[in-house]
């Protein structure tokens, strides 16, 4: 019965915490629609005017479509990552809030990107948004630090060759998004392309097959 009492706390101390988190994730992912202005337009009963003015904002359609897949994929991955964690602690929460630091700041190079894609300052606008994805992932890599190291936080079902798979998928998605972010400053949709591949990435890969 004590065990069982223990368990159910267990449960309930990671469930607020991911609880939490969800509703950070939920909040950065509709503040990007922000960046998305009505046009203005000197004469309002000109049809052609208006379509040639919402064509005009696709670097802000496709700055907020970028940047909802992956807000959505974190969120997933994040999600997931619950499933390994039967406790948490004090550094468990301040690595997991570092995190949502960085997804609320996501909004912010989104908008960068939005305005300035079609520049002569892309390479720039790009290379940031590439960089907020490398702090986004060193993030990822603390936290699973802070929960499998030893063992601290890990549920008993978990293999140690489940440890060291999310633990290479992780470093090698820290590394992907570093050659991104060098990729941009040279060519700023290559640097784009790139972070987009890994992101398929994450959606592909499976966790509960250790090979």
């Amino acid at each position: 019965m004590i065990e069982q009492k223990k368990d159910v706390m267990k449960e309930n101390e990671t469930s607020r915490i991911e609880a939490f988190s969800d509703g950070v994730f939920a909040i950065a992912i509709t503040l990007l629609i922000l960046e998305i202005r009505v046009p203005e337009l000197a004469d309002l009963n000109s049809n052609e005017r208006l379509l040639a003015g919402l064509a005009d904002l696709w670097p802000s359609y496709f700055a907020f479509i970028l940047s909802f897949f992956a807000v959505l994929i974190m969120w997933i991955n994040h999600h997931g990552f619950f499933k390994y964690i039967k406790t948490t602690d004090t550094r468990f929460l301040y690595a997991n809030g570092f995190l949502l630091l960085l997804v609320t700041f996501i909004p912010f190079p989104t908008a960068v990107l939005a305005k300035y894609i079609n520049s002569a300052s892309a390479n720039t606008a790009s290379a940031f948004y590439c960089g907020t994805m490398i702090l986004i992932s060193i993030a990822y890599n603390l936290l699973w630090f802070t929960s499998a190291y030893k063992r601290r936080l890990i549920k008993e079902s978990v293999t140690n060759g489940l440890i060291i798979k999310i633990k290479n998928a992780y470093i090698f998605g820290l590394c992907v998004y570093a050659a991104s972010f060098v990729l941009a400053l040279f060519n700023a949709f290559i640097g784009l392309g790139l972070c987009i591949s890994l992101w398929l990435f994450w959606i592909f890969l499976d966790y509960s097959k250790e090979k």
